[in-house]
C-alpha cells in the first residue's frame, strides 16, 4: 500500500515547487510571495521507482484558530494526522529561522516521523545552511533544490524505508552504484566498458569522436549491481565549437555529476597532460569519488618513469585531494583490469565514510597543540568544535571564534589532517568554518 509524505514549512521555502517536481507538473501554484498555497494539494509522487501521495500545506505560522492564517494551520494539522512522514522544509539560503526552530518543536511532539530537507542549495549556495540546520535536532539533513531537481536521490534513500512493498521487492539487494568513465577523446573508454561487461556493448575504433552521448550499461560485480556510464571524450572548452560537441560535452558533464564514482582514463603513452589534470580536477570540484586508470599500460617502456610523472602532477593540479588512487591497465588486453573494481569499490566506500565526533574533536585538540591557529589583533583564533554533517563527500562544519580570519593556508592543514587521520584519501573533503558556540553544548 502507497505511503503518504506530508509537506511542511514556514512559508516560501519552496514547498509547492518541490511538490511539482515530485508530481512532475506544475500542479501547484508557485510564486515569488508567500501564503500562496492556503488548502492542502495532495497528487501522486515519483522519485525512480517510488510512487507515494504527496500533500503541499500552507506555510506554519503562528495564528489564532478563527483567522484564515489559523484555518490554514488546521488543514496542515489534519495533513499531518494522515500522513505516514513529515518532510519539513527550510530555506537553505536564510538558513535556521526563530519560526523554523518553533515548528520542529512543534512537530517532534506529533507521533510522525519527520525528515528535514533544505532547500534552495543549488550550486553549494546553501552548505552554511545545511550545516546550521543540525541544531534542530531532527537528524541528518537532506540537501535539495526543489527548482533545479538536486537532491533527489538522496531524499529517495530517506523515504524509501516507507514503501513496505518496495522493501519487501527489494530485502538484501544494494543500491546500484553508478560509475562514470570519463577522459580526452580517444584514450579507451569505450573499449574499457567493454572489458569490465565482457561484451563489445558500445562502438570502438581508432577514430577520435566515436561516442557522442551518455552510455549507460547495467552490469553486475560480484553481485553487486553496477551502471556504467560510457562518455564523449572532455575537449577544452576553447575547442569545443561545433554543436555536436558542445551537446556532447555537456552530457559527459551532466553524466559526470550524476556518478558516485568517476574513473578518469588518462593514455599512459601520453599521459599527465594539462587536459587530464582539468578534468581530474573537474571531478573534485564535483565532489565525486575518483579514481585514475592509466590506460595503454601495454605500450608504455619506462613504466616507473610513467607512474612518478603522474603522481608528480596530480601533487601539483590536485592539492585539495590527497592520495587519489592509480590503476594502470590496458583496456585492450584486459592486463590489470581485475585491479579496476577494487579501487573504486574502495574509493565507494571512502566517499560514503562518517567519523565521529567525539574522535573528530579529539583530533581538533590534538591538530591545535601541534600547530596552534594564527594570531589575529593579537588574540589566538579559537577552534571550538568539528562534526561531520554529510557524507558523499566527507563535509565538516569547524566553529571558530573567527572563521573569516582563518588562513587558507591553515585550512589546508586541517583538510590534509582529516584525511590523514581517518582514513579519507583520494576523495575531496569539504571544511565550512561557521561562526559561534558549539550547538549541540547544552545551554
Amino acid at each position: 500500500m502507497a505511503f503518504t509524505v506530508a509537506i511542511v514549512g514556514r512559508p516560501n521555502v519552496g514547498k509547492s515547487t518541490l511538490f511539482n517536481r515530485l508530481v512532475g507538473r506544475r500542479a501547484a501554484l508557485v510564486a515569488p510571495e508567500p501564503g500562496v498555497t492556503r488548502d492542502r494539494r495532495e497528487g501522486w509522487a515519483r522519485i525512480g521507482p517510488l510512487r507515494f501521495r504527496a500533500i503541499d500545506t500552507a506555510g506554519l505560522e503562528e495564528a489564532a484558530p478563527e483567522t484564515l492564517a489559523g484555518r490554514m494551520m488546521a488543514q496542515t494539522a489534519r495533513a499531518l494526522e494522515e500522513a505516514d512522514a513529515a518532510l519539513l522544509l527550510i530555506d537553505g539560503r536564510a538558513g535556521v529561522t526563530p519560526a523554523d526552530e518553533f515548528f520542529a518543536d512543534q512537530l517532534r511532539r506529533l507521533h510522525v516521523p519527520i525528515i528535514l530537507a533544505v532547500n534552495k542549495c543549488e550550486g553549494g549556495a546553501a552548505e552554511g545552511g545545511v550545516a546550521d540546520s543540525h541544531s534542530l535536532g531532527l537528524g541528518q539533513p537532506i540537501p535539495i533544490s526543489a527548482e533545479h531537481g538536486e537532491g533527489l536521490a538522496d531524499l529517495y534513500d530517506a523515504l524509501s524505508p516507507f514503501d513496505s512493498e518496495a522493501e519487501e521487492g527489494a530485502a538484501g539487494a544494494d543500491d546500484v552504484l553508478r560509475l562514470a568513465i570519463v577522459g580526452r577523446p580517444n584514450v579507451g573508454k569505450s573499449t574499457l566498458l567493454n572489458r569490465l561487461v565482457g561484451d563489445g556493448r558500445v562502438i570502438t575504433g581508432a577514430e577520435p569522436g566515436l561516442t557522442r552521448d551518455s552510455i549507460a550499461v547495467r552490469w553486475s560485480y560480484q553481485g553487486r549491481p553496477v551502471e556504467l556510464v560510457d562518455t564523449a571524450g572532455m575537449r577544452r572548452r576553447a575547442k569545443t565549437t561545433a554543436p555536436l560537441d558542445k551537446l556532447s560535452s555537456r552530457d559527459a558533464e551532466r553524466a559526470l555529476g550524476q556518478a558516485a564514482v568517476v574513473l578518469a582514463v588518462f593514455d599512459a603513452t601520453d599521459a599527465a597532460g594539462r587536459q587530464d589534470m582539468a578534468i581530474a580536477a573537474r571531478v573534485a570540484d564535483e565532489g565525486r569519488a575518483l579514481v585514475i586508470l592509466l590506460n595503454k599500460w601495454d605500450l608504455v617502456r619506462d613504466r616507473a618513469a610513467a607512474r612518478k610523472a603522474v603522481q608528480d602532477r596530480l601533487e601539483g593540479a590536485l592539492a585539495q585531494v590527497k592520495g587519489v588512487p592509480v590503476v594502470t591497465c590496458s583496456a585492450l588486453t584486459g592486463a590489470g583490469a581485475e585491479k579496476i573494481m577494487p579501487a573504486v569499490l574502495s574509493a565507494f566506500e571512502i566517499w560514503n565514510r562518517r567519523v565521529p565526533t567525539a574522535a573528530l574533536n579529539r583530533w581538533l585538540e590534538g591538530a591545535a597543540q601541534h600547530h596552534p591557529p594564527p594570531l589575529v589583533a593579537g588574540r589566538r583564533l579559537k577552534l571550538r568544535y568539528i562534526t561531520q554533517v554529510k557524507a558523499r563527500p566527507p563535509t565538516f562544519a569547524l566553529f571558530a571564534s573567527k572563521p573569516t580570519a582563518l588562513p587558507k593556508s591553515y585550512r589546508r592543514y586541517l583538510v590534509n589532517g582529516i584525511g590523514a587521520e581517518f582514513g579519507l584519501a583520494g576523495v575531496p573533503i569539504r571544511l565550512l568554518l561557521r561562526a559561534g558556540k558549539n550547538p549541540y553544548a547544552p545551554n
